[in-house]
């Protein structure tokens, strides 16, 4: 493996760390970080304790050395799992683990309508729904609404030290 290659929301040295398929299609991203863990994960994920004990897998040094060996062994397993009951047998290990929700399931997540993180915005096509910036949710967060192509272009320019004159013409060029 080239150590140097993009490696996504794989970790470059540590292993098993990252995203995983079940069977269902859901990802799962786990993250495998001490030997107590990969022990674990040997015996009550994959069912393999004489992995655990494998010179090849060994410390995560050896683990990360020989991953291109030891990801299909885990993908097989995730293969025969839902990503619900991954992140379920995962939980009882205990490892870091959860499932990757889509941009579906993040927007109709339960917690950010009970935290009242929805919000309407005006934009030129009419109010949609978007988050409240990250932060402290006591006070109402300031949501303006989205501007129109080209709504602020005299102002940016006149800040950025453009005269009047300038400003028309640049419009009657057509570069702005």
């Amino acid at each position: 493996t080239d150590r140097w290659s993009r490696a996504g929301a794989a970790h470059a040295t540590i292993y098993p760390y990252g995203p995983f398929t079940a069977g269902d299609g859901k990802t799962v991203m786990l993250s495998v970080q001490n030997e107590r863990e990969w022990q674990g994960f040997c015996t009550r994920f994959l069912g393999r304790p004489d992995l655990a004990e494998h010179p090849d897998f060994r410390g995560n040094a050896q683990r990360d050395r020989h991953r291109d060996t030891l990801g299909p062994l885990i993908a097989a397993r995730f293969a025969e799992l839902t990503g619900d009951e991954a992140v379920a047998l995962l939980a009882r290990i205990p490892v870091a683990s959860a499932r990757v929700n889509s941009v579906h399931e993040v927007w109709r997540h339960p917690q950010l309508a009970a935290r009242q993180r929805w919000h309407r915005v005006g934009t030129p096509v009419g109010p949609l729904p978007a988050l409240a910036p990250p932060g402290p949710t006591g006070a109402a967060p300031r949501m303006d609404p989205v501007p129109d192509v080209g709504e602020h272009t005299d102002a940016v320019l006149a800040e950025l030290g453009f005269s009047a004159e300038e400003i028309t013409g640049l419009r009657q060029e057509g570069a702005v």
